[in-house]
């Protein structure tokens, strides 16, 4: 009955939301009794056999409204965007964030009536240009420090259980494909959203801005992954490796093994890498900083980099400055530990392309997949794409006092607008990732 009930809430939020069709088809049912209302990990939806009957007999439009408010926390990828945020407060975030979406769609389905705690809390958002996404919400609520209030506001804006949401992603395969999965998705509805919603007005600009947001705060470690290379490896190759007659020939021989195990294996990792900082005026040390222990924690770690990796960490404003050579961890501990920026002048990248490039010509490099560069964005680019390939890695800033438009943050995130507003005009040879400074634990 709970299977056919939920079958029911599906259809009637389809009619009403048919850019979401892919979306609400894309959880499995799961009963569930030990919670109380809907929950999801990214792949299972959740739910509690007593409450769906329950409440369906008096209040069937809950349930609607909680259906599409879990959906909503995927195609946002809220479930896999917390980093070092506060727990609760995130969760309020991303609840505040999904509630206001759900009221300002004004659908049949899933049409309430507003609380003025609700209706005050939106008027402050608008007052204050705070644009509805869950990060700046979460901003804001820093601000909130009355325990009562944010109490309050938790009880008003609760509707699904956040338990089962990823604690460590980045450590497990399954919630990261269920990630890599729900970033397709919000693809599909970004399109779908541009012919069927276009009467949403002010909500569809919305969906689509958290939907850029979602995607631009992708894990660092994934995105690293596109400067891996195929190269064997020491380590026992488990996957060609047959215990069974391993086994067979120790218990025939006593001491001989039928089939040694393979000792090497082919896999994908960074072998050399190239790390440019920008020392221009406008970069921040205590950014810079941690944005190189953010990189050497992934660094440090078997599954990212080759035992013998060639790494180089450049610290660059209009001309090169220093060149330092990572080949180890101590070497990482000893960078780390004596740091300093060196520079301050105007921006320029092409000294530092330059500098590579002439280390490539003298063959210091084998095998040079890609070079990252930390920077604000805002200088003169190399005209011609260089033989390897470039990142340009930004992070964005939440200045209090100072809260863009939803559309200005959407430019923001996925467009290339930097945080002091002027275009961040990267070649189309290159790639760019935003970084938020949540996610660096500033």
């Amino acid at each position: 009955m709970c299977l056919q009930i939920l079958d029911v809430i599906r259809s009637e939020l389809y009619l009403d939301f048919r850019y979401l069709d892919m979306a609400l088809s894309a959880l499995t049912f799961s009963a569930n009794e030990q919670i109380q209302t809907f929950a999801t990990d990214g792949s299972f939806l959740f739910f509690s056999r007593e409450q769906i009957l329950r409440v369906y007999r008096s209040n069937p439009l809950f349930l609607d409204r909680a259906y599409l408010h879990s959906v909503l926390h995927c195609i946002f990828r809220h479930l896999w965007m917390r980093g070092n945020r506060e727990p609760v407060l995130w969760n309020l975030a991303c609840d505040i964030a999904v509630e206001w979406m759900i009221d300002s769609f004004d659908k049949p389905s899933t049409r309430r009536t507003l609380s003025l705690r609700r209706t005050n809390y939106y008027a402050h958002l608008k007052e204050e240009k705070i644009p509805v996404t869950a990060a700046a919400i979460y901003h804001d609520l820093l601000s909130i420090t009355d325990y009562e209030e944010q109490a309050a506001m938790q009880f008003e804006f609760y509707t699904d259980d956040h338990r089962f949401w990823p604690k460590d992603p980045a450590r497990s395969p399954s919630s990261a494909q269920a990630g890599a999965n729900w970033e397709k998705i919000g693809r599909r509805v970004t399109k779908e959203m541009e012919l069927k919603g276009k009467q949403d007005g002010e909500a569809l600009s919305s969906v689509q801005t958290q939907i850029r947001q979602g995607r631009s705060r992708r894990s660092y470690r994934e995105f690293l992954r596109k400067f891996t290379v195929l190269k064997e490896e020491l380590h026992c190759d488990y996957d060609e490796f047959d215990l069974n007659y391993y086994t067979y020939g120790l218990r025939l021989y006593k001491n001989m093994p039928l089939i040694e195990p393979l000792e090497t294996r082919e896999i994908m990792k960074i072998s050399e890498f190239v790390i440019v900082i920008d020392t221009s005026y406008s970069t921040s040390g205590p950014l810079v900083k941690r944005f190189l222990e953010e990189t050497f924690q992934i660094i440090r770690q078997r599954d990212s980099f080759f035992q013998k990796s060639h790494i180089r960490i450049i610290q660059c404003d209009n001309q090169v400055h220093t060149d330092t050579v990572i080949t180890s961890a101590e070497d990482i501990a000893r960078l780390l530990k004596n740091f300093s920026l060196i520079g301050g002048g105007g921006t320029d990248f092409r000294p530092a392309f330059a500098y590579v490039n002439r280390l490539l010509d003298e063959g210091v490099f084998h095998n040079l997949k890609g070079l990252l560069y930390f920077t604000d964005g805002k200088g003169i680019y190399p005209a011609k794409r260089p033989p390897y390939e470039t990142a340009f890695v930004f992070i964005d800033r939440h200045q209090s006092g100072a809260h863009p438009s939803s559309e200005q943050d959407a430019l923001t995130s996925e467009s290339g607008f930097g945080a002091s507003g002027y275009l961040l005009e990267v070649p189309a040879w290159a790639m760019k990732i935003h970084l938020d400074e949540d996610d660096l634990g500033l």
